[in-house]
């Protein structure tokens, strides 16, 4: 392969490369969104600087994301942690943990953003009259979130104004030396999406400890509330926000 060629190269392995050029869009994603009050220490403890959580307030969302249809990886369930932020003094959200069962995703939000992605296997379904959210970490249970299935409708504009905040990821690669090669803070906003359809109900989650997949070190002490949203995104390019090595 010539060298001109291989400085348009996107991904590895050069033959077979994990994920296609983009824009990804991703159609009928569907949500659950359980936000809860944790420890101000333990959020603290994991939330980088600049960025700072309301210890008067601090609250976590544990989401799970069910995206059935996504140009370049398919069909793959995701399901994390993302903590309420203020940069600069204006709101936004940190992603603490994402773990999926597709490698193409996975190798796509590590390698062109910060997406701190991991594999695991999370699920999103209906039981019944329940919409259930769940995450295993090889075989073991991670997390369990429960919701009941579509009760109230909320207001369209709100969710909106909701999905179009920045949302922070933290970026660190290494040196051959072992060193940090690329230490940033970057941002991304969702800015084209078409949200189909947003409910409310009563909402549990159970967080289990797993050394692997600690979600439990943000312990829930309350629920306060819970959403499902269905929409239509296409994945965002970021920015750098602040960058610790300049």
């Amino acid at each position: 392969m010539r060298i001109d060629d291989i400085k348009q190269v996107t991904a590895t392995p050069l033959s077979s490369p994990a994920f296609p050029p983009g824009p990804y869009r991703a159609v009928n994603r569907e949500y659950l969104h359980i936000t809860y009050r944790t420890d101000p220490d333990a959020l603290r403890a994991v939330v980088p600087e600049p960025l700072a959580v309301d210890a008067d307030n601090p609250l976590v969302k544990f989401e799970v994301m069910r995206t059935p249809d996504t140009s370049g990886m398919g069909d793959f369930t995701e399901c994390g942690q993302v903590v309420p932020v203020t940069y600069e003094g204006k709101p936004g959200a940190y992603l603490h943990a994402l773990y999926l069962d597709n490698a193409p995703a996975i190798a796509l939000g590590r390698e062109t953003a910060a997406y701190p992605k991991k594999a695991g296997s999370p699920r999103l379904f209906v039981d019944n009259d329940t919409l259930v959210g769940s995450l295993d970490y090889g075989t073991l249970p991670v997390a369990t979130a429960t919701m009941g299935y579509k009760h109230r409708p909320l207001d369209l504009d709100t969710v909106r104004a909701g999905m179009s905040g920045p949302t922070y990821m933290l970026k660190v690669l290494p040196h051959y030396d072992g060193g940090q090669r690329i230490c940033e803070l970057l941002r991304i906003r969702l800015t084209d999406f078409t949200v189909r359809g947003a409910w409310t109900a009563p909402a549990r989650l159970q967080l289990f400890e797993h050394v692997a997949a600690p979600l439990a070190d943000l312990p829930v002490r309350e629920v306060v509330s819970a959403d499902h949203i269905i929409a239509d995104v296409t994945i965002p390019v970021p920015e750098v926000a602040h960058d610790y090595l300049a």
